[in-house]
């Protein structure tokens, strides 16, 4: 018994001076400051959590694969565009996906215009894009053929001539929810560069990047999305899951791999066609269900609604259309009164008149009486 306790005691002893020996490695600001630029703290863990699994074929009736162009400087997308360099708020969607390719952590894939496939076979290599673009860069430590890892200074990120991005969107009709869902699946920096001569910036569509493979850091990464509201509630997962972008269609999946602007020339044509497209979009899910009773008598109530609006702005437009035409018909009763009473009191004038010139007369009879006397004297 002694013995065993000994051994215990010893054990005890051993333990403790191991532990006063070993140093306690603690993270430092610089090292929680380089996770987050490279990305490297996101768990294997951490990214099947934020992964947004693809619905099975069997349960999909309908799907729609459509492309958009979201423009950086409409609407909400400023959010993602800066900051234009990383600060203490953060960094841009750009800087996350450059810092993320440099450590070769997420794959990246050609831009095929319409043809996109993300297989191996199309996988880009980051060295050739960068010498491509005239990105600067340098090996980083530790990079090898088989993992080559890049090291990009700030400053050599083109972030300020990334003005728009291409997005693949997805809208599928799920039998399970019996419901029409629209999510992103991948997205594309779009640069916009100008020549040596300036002039108009030309467009170049930079890869491919699935956004499951980038959510988790997305995550991590909250922005503005209201000026008038500084505190930064959403962040960039949400503002693609939430579809808080703006963006409008220029391709819809189709057989012969035509733009919207190939099929429809005009402008006019050009618009009426997205305009079609987003409402079918949104009213799809709608239309393929009978309204229920209740549905169908708050239709009918509403409609009932409408008509007696209608009715009482009618009427009230005859109202008003009765009331102008009294007044234009007192209007005329008082002038023709008006008129009438003139003509009468003309009529008495004459009369008068007429009256006097029978006195006149009278008094002419008398005087040839006279007369008569006169010429009786004569004689």
């Amino acid at each position: 018994m002694k013995f065993s306790k000994l051994i215990l005691s010893a054990l005890l002893v051993a333990f403790s001076v191991s532990l006063a020996n070993a140093q306690v490695v603690r993270r430092t600001e610089a090292d929680k400051a380089k996770d987050k630029k490279t990305g490297s703290h996101v768990t294997e863990r951490q990214q099947s959590f934020y992964e947004v699994k693809e619905p099975s074929d069997a349960d999909l009736q309908w799907m729609k694969v459509i492309y958009r162009q979201l423009d950086l400087t409409k609407g909400k997308n400023p959010a993602l565009y800066y900051p234009e360099e990383p600060n203490e708020d953060g960094q841009s969607l750009f800087f996350i996906i450059m810092r993320l390719l440099a450590n070769n952590e997420i794959k990246a894939y050609e831009y095929l215009d319409g043809r996109e496939m993300f297989t191996d076979e199309f996988q880009i290599k980051v060295g050739e894009m960068l010498d491509r673009f005239h990105i600067l860069y340098s090996n980083a430590k530790g990079s090898t053929e088989k993992n080559p890892k890049y090291s990009i200074e700030d400053a050599d990120i083109p972030g300020n001539e990334i003005l728009s991005y291409y997005i693949i969107e997805k809208w599928e009709f799920d039998t399970r929810t019996n419901s029409m869902k629209a999510r992103v699946e991948a997205i594309c920096p779009v640069l916009h560069r100008q020549d040596e001569f300036g002039g108009e910036a030309i467009r170049y569509p930079m890869f491919w990047v699935k956004l499951n493979e980038i959510r988790p850091y997305m995550a991590q990464q909250y922005v503005f999305t209201d000026d008038d509201n500084n505190l930064q509630r959403y962040n960039l997962d949400d503002f693609f899951k939430l579809n808080m972008y703006s963006g409008e269609i220029y391709k819809v999946k189709n057989l012969r791999n035509l733009s919207l602007r190939q099929q429809f020339p005009d402008e006019e044509a050009y618009k009426h066609a997205q305009d079609s497209i987003e409402t079918r979009l949104r009213m799809f899910d709608k239309n393929l269900w009978v309204p229920s009773r209740e549905e169908l008598l708050a239709q009918k109530k509403a409609t009932e609604g409408e008509v007696e609006g209608d009715d009482a702005a009618t009427e009230g437009d005859d109202s008003s259309a009765t009331k102008d035409e009294k007044a234009k018909d007192e209007k005329k009763s008082v002038r023709t009164t008006k008129r009438g009473s003139s003509k009468s009191d003309g009529g008495k004038k004459s009369n008068t008149k007429v009256k006097t010139r029978t006195k006149t007369k009278s008094s002419g009879g008398s005087s040839g009486a006279t007369r008569s006397v006169r010429n009786r004297k004569k004689k």
